[in-house]
């Protein structure tokens, strides 16, 4: 995989998709961060059921922490690890309030002391809400960056750091969601469908089934 290779890979990516994405429904960088750490381990379809109950109730830190466990608790028991999820968003609440005037920090070192904020989850703010060229690494993005050859890592922070360095700066705001959501469609975990794949030209993966 050279230079030349992957900057035809992102060009194919946004031809298909010039303007990506998070599916995820959102209409303020809070409501995005509540999302996000409601999403761990969860679809984004499972989320924004639950999402679109609850911000119209609650959309802001104040307006969360007011609905307490148990309330808060009743539009989000539908998605996995709630009672978890829960706490945390409780917990960032409180702290979005004293530390923060209530908004979203815009570091990742900020961000990454809000209760279930991971490296992942900050990324995914930083990008999306605030345009940073950040690429948060999950399971699909791992998954494509190793089988195409695009940035091959044992980690996700190692797959991460390669794809920092070596996706075009052209393309460095949009990689994230073009790789996830080739990776939740068309390159599939167990069944990638390699035939209607716009990249299948320039993909190294060995096993590959055009």
């Amino acid at each position: 995989m050279n230079s030349a290779k992957r900057h035809e890979i992102f060009a194919c990516l946004k031809l298909a998709n010039p303007h990506p994405t998070t599916e995820l429904e959102y209409h303020s960088p809070f409501e995005l961060l509540i999302a996000v750490i409601l999403s761990a381990q969860a679809t984004d379809k499972s989320v924004n059921l639950a999402t679109r109950k609850l911000f119209p109730k609650a959309n802001t830190p104040e307006k969360i922490l007011a609905l307490g466990e148990a309330g808060l608790t009743e539009f989000i028991k539908s998605i996995g690890l709630y009672k978890t999820k829960a706490k945390n968003i409780l917990a960032t609440c409180q702290l979005l309030m004293q530390q923060h005037l209530s908004e979203v920090p815009r570091t990742r070192e900020q961000l990454e002391k809000l209760p279930g904020v991971g490296r992942k989850t900050a990324n995914v703010i930083l990008n999306t809400a605030f345009g940073e060229p950040t690429i948060a690494v999950d399971t699909h993005i791992f998954r494509i960056a190793n089988r195409t050859g695009i940035a091959p890592g044992k980690n996700v922070l190692e797959v991460e750091l390669k794809l920092l360095k070596v996706v075009p700066k052209e393309f460095r705001l949009d990689a994230h969601h073009w790789l996830i959501l080739h990776g939740r469609y068309v390159c599939k975990a167990r069944k990638p469908e390699c035939a209607v794949c716009t990249i299948n030209h320039l993909c190294e993966f060995k096993d590959k089934k055009i």
